[in-house]
């Protein structure tokens, strides 16, 4: 029997319950998943309450299969509620206990407004992907975007653009590096991975006449891990990375920092891509985009990030039982 993904509620307030809902009359049986939160923050939508995953497959296709988790309080869209802060933190804690423990093939993750939960509950964390790290007990994860037209992981993330030099090191680019190339063998079942390396300056640096980065430290982590086997490419001039026949070259690109890496790919596929967290015991997704407070229960919100988000951690679920 498939597994279903769990999906957290995110926050109830922003577009995640509706996305849910859209996300489900789409897929119908084809991608098996279960919402975990307050049914009453789903007003009359057509759902179905379950009391275990292994429901989800008797649950008919047009409507939601709901595992309730009563909340503090209502939920109205696009207007924050510290108050429910405690559950959506606990709707991700359950969703990882039962994906732990058998009961589910995945997570994945609706958005979350971070500042509504540490005033609301005292969120310690800087986001998602820390704090499912913490969960799972591990040191370090990559986050990863990725669409069928491209995947792309950003070395350093929500950093200023000045602090980036400092903080990319050897130690953080080799960690990042082998992260990427066991996910993409272990998640996305490519036997052989290709990895295109980006530099960090203009040009690569041209030799040294626009930056050093390239000959002190790229350059000579790369040389290293290929005589390991690790298929690598660059460091390369990012601004020729992207382009149809260089992307044809590669089965991830590997960039210095964040907007290096994720403009490419809302460029190419903007409604499609998918936040990935390599690096996890289990596999956990997520949509490219926040909870949305501006268009929240206006019916305007598009589904196909989340629809996307769902069908790659029921892909990526099935690539690691095979």
């Amino acid at each position: 029997m498939t597994l279903p993904v769990a999906l957290t509620c995110g926050d109830p307030s922003g577009v995640g319950p509706e996305l849910a809902l859209a996300a489900r009359k789409v897929l119908g049986d084809a991608v098996p998943f279960f919402w975990i939160g307050d049914p009453l923050h789903l007003g009359a939508a057509a759902y179905q309450e379950i009391a275990t995953p292994a429901e989800v497959a008797t649950v008919a296709w047009d409507l939601l299969p709901v595992l309730p988790h009563r909340f503090a309080g209502p939920a109205l869209p696009g207007q924050p509620a510290p108050e429910n802060a405690a559950g959506v933190i606990a709707v991700i804690e359950r969703a990882v206990a039962l994906v732990q423990s058998g009961q589910a093939s995945a997570v994945c993750t609706a958005p979350i407004h971070k500042k509504v939960l540490k005033d609301g509950a005292g969120f310690a964390f800087p986001g998602h992907t820390e704090f499912l790290a913490h969960l799972a007990g591990v040191d370090r994860v990559v986050m990863m975007l990725a669409s069928p037209m491209l995947r792309v992981v950003p070395v350093t993330i929500h950093i200023a653009v000045a602090d980036v030099p400092t903080a990319l090191t050897d130690q953080l680019l080799e960690a990042t590096i082998r992260i990427t190339d066991a996910g993409l063998r272990q998640d996305f079942g490519v036997a052989q991975p290709r990895l295109a390396v980006a530099g960090l300056n203009p040009h690569a640096g041209e030799g040294g006449a626009m930056g050093m980065e390239e000959i002190t430290l790229i350059t000579p982590l790369l040389e290293r891990l290929r005589a390991e086997g690790f298929d690598l490419r660059g460091p390369a001039s990012a601004d020729t990375m992207f382009h149809p026949r260089a992307r044809e070259s590669y089965d991830a690109a590997i960039c210095m920092y964040h907007d290096q890496a994720l403009i490419p790919i809302k460029t190419l596929d903007f409604d499609g891509g998918v936040n990935v967290t390599l690096g996890l015991p289990f596999v956990r997704t997520s949509p490219d985009h926040g909870t949305a407070y501006d268009i929240a229960g206006k019916g305007l919100a598009r589904p196909d990030s989340l629809i996307a988000a769902l069908r790659m951690a029921h892909e990526m679920a099935a690539a690691r039982l095979r």
